[in-house]
Parts: structure tokens; C-alpha cells; sequence
């Protein structure tokens, strides 16, 4: 009887086994694929926006094993060296690929509603809280927000002049309840005073620190009352392919 038991465990375990594989084969969740998949991946999504990443890649392989061979020559050790090239090769490469593919990312969401979605995913969670689209109008301009170690951070996007008026009203509510707390508005964009996506990021992590961290904890606490008494206006989360789409949503919730 116990035999037959375990027989029936052991077979459980290896359909269980056996339908997890299949479903991280067949799954459009990146987290569920494996390292190489994903480098082929993010190489495909990357060298749609950036024609030169091959260039890139093939000239950031050969200068590391041209150095590493040149190297082993000098040093009469030129196979050790010739091996390690490749490695370094290869890793030049895929530094090359992720570097390349930061910037593809950027030009593929430019110009998108919550593309600043894409900028703030890049700030370190463990310092900054990030919150998008607290705020939209009609119009489909937005407010985002972060909390860190400047304060509070709005970013608006949207229509110049609608857009940097609803930040403005951002701006203001966040002061009442600040209560001294730096709330710093950033509007992005490409014109004038605005700061464009790709550098988004760094703009926010440019900005002097003011807060310790159990500041921020209070700050927080003040700030979810002051949403918990904000219409909540229903928008998809990260860039949003075009305003049809997006007012479509909007009606159906």
C-alpha cells in the first residue's frame, strides 16, 4: 500500500514538474523564461529601434579580443589570453546590448502617455516610492509622483500649457500637507524648461537629498490621506499605445 502511494506521489510531482516547464516555455512573462531567451529577447525588441546595435556588439566583441590577443603576444601566453578574450568578448557584447537596449527603450515609448513610467522604473525601489498617474484631466495629461530621499517629486506630461497647469494644481495640494517636505514638480517633454524621458531619471537623482528614511515613512502616512480623498479616475498602468485606446478604457470602468 505504501509502495503504491509513493508510486502515485512520484507521479504527481513529475506532471506537476513537467506542466511548470511547459507553462514557463509557452508563458509571455519574462520572469518565467530563462537568461538566454531572454538576451534573445531583449536583442530582437532592441535592434528594432537601433539599426546599429550589431555594429555595436561585433565592433565591442573584437576590440576585447584584439586587446586580449595583442596582450598574450607581448606576454608569449597568447592562447590563455586568446580564450580569455573571448570571454571578455562576449561579455563586452551583452554590456554593449543592455546599454544599447536602455536607449531603444526609451525611443520606442517617446512620446507615449505614461511613457515617465519607463524613467521612474529605473530609480532605485529601496529608496523611492513611485506612484503614476495620480492625477489626468480630459485631456489625458498626467501627474506622477515619487517619494525619496529629495521629497516629493511630480513629474507632469501631457499638453504644455494643460499639463503644466495640472501640475501646478499638484503641486500645490502636495504643499498643504507637506508641511515643509520639499515638493519639486518636473514637467517632461522636449521643449523649453522641460526635461525629455531619457534623462528623466537622472534628473531625480540629481536632486539634493533632504529626507532620512524615517521621514519618509511620516511623509507617506500624510500623503495616503491625501489620496485617500482623491477621485480615483481609472487609467491603464505604463505607456499607453494611443488617447483612443486609452478614453475607450476609461468608459468601460
Amino acid at each position: 500500500m505504501a509502495s503504491e502511494r509513493a508510486k502515485e506521489l512520484a507521479a504527481k510531482q513529475k506532471a506537476e514538474r513537467k506542466a511548470a516547464k511547459l507553462r514557463k516555455k509557452t508563458s509571455d512573462n519574462p520572469r518565467d523564461w530563462s537568461w538566454p531567451r531572454q538576451i534573445v529577447e531583449v536583442f530582437k525588441r532592441t535592434k528594432e529601434y537601433d539599426p546599429q546595435l550589431i555594429v555595436w556588439m561585433v565592433g565591442a566583441f573584437a576590440a576585447a579580443v584584439l586587446a586580449m590577443v595583442i596582450l598574450g603576444i607581448v606576454l608569449d601566453a597568447w592562447l590563455i589570453y586568446s580564450l580569455l578574450g573571448l570571454f571578455l568578448g562576449v561579455t563586452a557584447a551583452l554590456w554593449v546590448l543592455l546599454w544599447r537596449a536602455k536607449g531603444a527603450n526609451y525611443r520606442r515609448y517617446h512620446g507615449e502617455k505614461g511613457s515617465a513610467e519607463v524613467a521612474l522604473s529605473e530609480l532605485d525601489k529601496k529608496k523611492w516610492d513611485s506612484e503614476t498617474a495620480i492625477a489626468i484631466d480630459k485631456s489625458m495629461n498626467l501627474v506622477h509622483r515619487t517619494v525619496g530621499p529629495a521629497g516629493i517629486v511630480l513629474i507632469g506630461e501631457g499638453d504644455n500649457a494643460r499639463g503644466k497647469q495640472l501640475l501646478a494644481t499638484e503641486q500645490r495640494r502636495h504643499e498643504q500637507v507637506a508641511y515643509g517636505t520639499p515638493v519639486t514638480a518636473i514637467m517632461m517633454g522636449d521643449g523649453a524648461d522641460e526635461v525629455p524621458l531619457e534623462q528623466l531619471s537622472k534628473r531625480i537623482k540629481k536632486l539634493p537629498k533632504k529626507l532620512q528614511a524615517h521621514q519618509l515613512i511620516e511623509v507617506k502616512q500624510r500623503l495616503k490621506a491625501l489620496d485617500a480623498v482623491r477621485p480615483k479616475v481609472p487609467i491603464p498602468r505604463g505607456p499607453i499605445p494611443n488617447m483612443r485606446g486609452a478614453h475607450r478604457a476609461m468608459r468601460g470602468r
